[in-house]
């Protein structure tokens, strides 16, 4: 098992995990430009800042765990071949 696996076990034994909430709310609070997303083409693909401005994700990660959460999950609700596609 590695680190991580283990560390999560132990989360698990100790209480119910808080996980992250609503990355989308978060990102618009931010007011962020069609330029932030890659250009006009991708503005509003919330996944695309994992590429062009991680700086956006990180401190948003960060910010949970601030606010006590154990576990955050990728940006990537909107990640699938359909949504991408467009």
């Amino acid at each position: 098992m590695n680190s991580r696996s283990a560390r999560l076990s132990e989360i698990f034994k100790e209480k119910i995990p808080c996980l992250d909430g609503a990355m989308g709310t978060m990102i618009q609070r931010r007011k962020l430009t069609a330029e932030d997303f890659g250009g006009p083409a991708l503005e509003g693909c919330n996944e695309n800042l994992v590429l062009t401005r991680p700086d956006v994700i990180a401190d948003i990660h960060d910010a949970y765990f601030a606010a006590g959460a154990d576990i955050v999950e990728t940006n990537t609700f909107g990640a699938t071949s359909i949504v991408l596609a467009e």
